[in-house]
């Protein structure tokens, strides 16, 4: 049993109440919510809010919502409120991002496929990196595997250091990764790493998932041939619709 939860908050910092922006005739949190809703693998959709002004939206285009605190540091922890409240006892979570509005109901379907064992604990997803320019990007965030998948760690930095080679040709010399940001999660590691305090790691670059690293869970990662397009700022509305062709 698979639910997905999608963490919608209104005060953002750089795009205060973007779940609400109109895009193509419909809000960003209902473009989610309904593409989510099309999944194969996913039994149940939620959207987690702290904001009346997304939970009754959410209710008058006839989604599932639920209410939960303002205070949450990060997705992870309202995604775990809000599984607290769900009356069904499910095995995994998947946290789907509230800022993608044209995400595929296959690329859930991809995550999903990686928890069927039961054994999985914490999983996310990847895509091959083809060029010298993405792989230097400090902006794009780069795994480095063991060989069952699982990720021995997440930088911003490239790894590894590939000894003798021009930095320019690094990417024929190695099979590099970047990450895509949708998580799942076993729900009793969910409740696990929301006590997990605050990692030496995790500040040092900003990523959440390093905590999770550090504290020795294991986070399974699955190639994706789904790009993550997200928006972030009211500048990134028109740059996503050209990207997916709609404009």
């Amino acid at each position: 049993m698979i639910v997905g939860i999608i963490p919608a908050r209104y005060a953002s910092t750089r795009f205060p109440g973007k779940p609400l922006i109109e895009i193509e005739g419909k809000s960003m949190i209902q473009h989610v919510y309904e593409r989510a809703k099309r999944s194969a693998a996913l039994q149940e959709v939620v959207v987690a809010t702290d904001d009346s002004r997304i939970y009754d939206h959410v209710k008058a285009f006839g989604g599932e919502v639920l209410m939960t605190g303002v205070d949450h540091p990060s997705g992870t922890d309202r995604c775990y409120e809000a599984l607290q409240q769900l009356r069904e006892p499910y095995k995994y979570v998947i946290n789907i991002q509230g800022d993608e509005p044209f995400i595929d109901p296959k690329q859930i379907d991809e995550l999903a496929a990686v928890l069927q064992d039961g054994t999985t604990e914490l999983a996310t997803q990847m895509i091959p990196v083809t060029g010298h320019d993405v792989l230097f990007d400090m902006g794009e965030v780069k795994i480095v595997l063991n060989d069952k998948l699982e990720a021995l760690y997440f930088s911003r930095m490239v790894i590894p250091y590939i000894k003798g080679v021009d930095q320019a040709v690094w990417h024929n010399h190695h099979t590099y990764y970047r990450h895509v940001g949708m998580y799942a999660y076993r729900a009793d590691v969910l409740e696990q790493i929301t006590k997990l305090p605050v990692s030496t790691l995790e500040k040092a670059e900003s990523l959440e998932q390093l905590r999770w690293v550090e504290a020795g869970f294991k986070i399974k990662c699955a190639v994706t041939q789904f790009d993550s397009h997200c928006i972030d700022t009211p500048e990134d509305v028109e740059k996503v619709l050209r990207l997916m062709g709609r404009v």
